[in-house]
C-alpha cells in the first residue's frame, strides 16, 4: 500500500513540477506527516527531490529528472487518457484507481496544457438533468469488477424480486447506469442500478462468456428497445423543413423509419411519412413541435386535435394584434 502510494506522489510530482505539502495530502488522502515520510523515502531511494520554502515553494523534482514506470508509449497513453472518465469512476467507487492509472499516464504525457486531457471531455448526462448516482452502484460495480455472483431485489412494474446474476458490465447511457447481466435462464439482460433496493456481490465467482461483447450486446439492446415502443403509426404531410427537422425532433429509429416511407414531393413540396410512434398522445406531442411544417393526415381524431390546438393558437396570437393596436391607437 505505502509503495503504490509513494509511487503516486513521485508521479504527481512529475507531472505537477511542483506541490505543497497540503496539497500532495489532499490528492492522496493522507496527513501531511505521511507525506512528509514519504518524501524522505523517495529521496533515500536516490529519487532528486528537494523541499523549497516560501509563497511558491513545496516540494519538486532535480529539472529533467523523469520516470518512465508505465512500459506504454505516447500514442498509447493518449488513447487510454481519453477513457478517463472521473465522475462515472468516482460514482463506481474507482476514483484511487482513475488517479493511480492518469498518474501513469501522465509520466509519460507530461499531462501539461495542450495535452489529451485539455482537448477532450465527456459530459455523459442529458441536458437539464442533474445526475445522481445510485445508491447501490458501487456494490453492483465491485461484484461487476470482481466477477462475483450478485445477489439483489429488484423492483419492477410496482413489485420487487429477489435475483441472482452474473454481472457482466455496466453502461452509463443519458445519465443511468444499466447492468448487463446473465440471469438464471441464462440469457442476457439489462437492469436499471437505481430500481435495485438490495445488492451484495457473494463470495462465488463466475466464469465469464468469452465470446461475450457488451458494446454488441447494448447496441442491439438499444435498438430492440427503441423499436419495441413504437406500437402504433400516424400519416404525414412534411415540408422540406419538417423533413430537416424530424431527426431532431424524434428518437432516430422513428425518424429513420418514417423517411424511409416517403415518396415525391407534392406540387407544395412535402412529402407523406408513415411515422411510427409510442401512443397518439406521444405523437400529438412530436407534432406539436414540428408546428406548420408537420400536418397530420390520419388517424382522423389526431388531425382534428391537432386542428383544435392550431385554432387556439391562432385565436390567441390574433387577440394579442388586436390589444396591440388598441395600445398603439392612445
Amino acid at each position: 500500500m505505502r509503495a503504490a502510494r509513494v509511487l503516486s506522489l513521485l508521479l504527481l510530482l512529475q507531472a505537477r513540477r511542483a506541490m505543497t505539502a497540503a496539497e500532495l495530502a489532499v490528492e492522496l488522502e493522507v496527513s501531511e506527516r505521511t507525506v512528509q515520510r514519504d518524501v524522505a523515502a523517495l529521496a533515500e531511494a536516490g529519487v532528486p527531490v528537494y523541499a523549497e520554502r516560501g509563497r511558491a515553494g513545496g516540494y519538486r523534482l532535480v529539472d529533467g529528472y523523469r520516470t518512465r514506470l508505465t512500459g506504454l508509449e505516447r500514442a498509447e497513453a493518449e488513447v487510454l487518457l481519453l477513457a478517463g472518465l472521473p465522475g462515472p469512476l468516482h460514482e463506481m467507487g474507482l476514483a484511487g484507481q482513475a488517479l493511480a492509472a492518469r498518474l501513469k499516464v501522465a509520466a509519460i504525457l507530461g499531462d501539461g496544457p495542450g495535452t489529451v486531457t485539455q482537448r477532450f471531455h465527456l459530459d455523459a448526462p442529458a441536458w437539464f438533468r442533474t445526475a445522481r448516482p445510485p445508491a447501490l452502484l458501487g456494490a453492483v460495480a465491485r461484484a461487476v469488477w470482481e466477477d462475483r455472483v450478485l445477489r439483489a431485489r429488484y423492483a419492477r412494474d410496482g413489485a420487487a424480486r429477489e435475483r441472482t446474476v452474473e454481472p457482466y458490465g455496466l453502461v452509463l447511457k443519458a445519465g443511468h447506469w444499466y447492468l448487463v447481466a446473465r440471469a438464471d435462464d441464462r440469457r442476457f439482460r439489462a437492469y436499471r442500478v437505481d430500481r435495485f433496493e438490495a445488492a451484495e456481490p457473494g463470495e462465488e465467482r463466475f466464469t465469464r462468456d468469452a465470446d461475450f461483447d457488451l458494446a454488441a450486446f447494448w447496441e442491439a439492446k438499444s435498438a430492440e428497445f427503441a423499436r419495441s415502443l413504437l406500437r402504433e403509426h400516424v400519416t404525414v404531410r412534411l415540408s422540406a423543413r419538417g423533413v430537416a427537422r424530424l431527426p431532431r425532433t424524434l428518437e432516430a429509429t422513428a425518424a429513420a423509419e418514417a423517411l424511409d416511407t416517403a415518396g415525391e414531393p407534392d406540387e407544395e413540396g412535402r412529402v407523406t411519412v408513415r411515422l411510427p410512434v409510442e401512443s397518439q398522445e406521444v405523437a400529438y406531442d412530436q407534432m406539436l413541435r414540428l408546428g406548420p411544417e408537420a400536418e397530420v393526415l390520419d388517424p382522423p381524431e389526431l388531425r382534428e386535435r391537432m386542428a383544435r390546438a392550431a385554432r387556439r393558437a391562432a385565436a390567441l396570437y390574433q387577440c394579442q394584434q388586436v390589444s396591440d393596436r388598441r395600445s398603439a391607437g392612445r
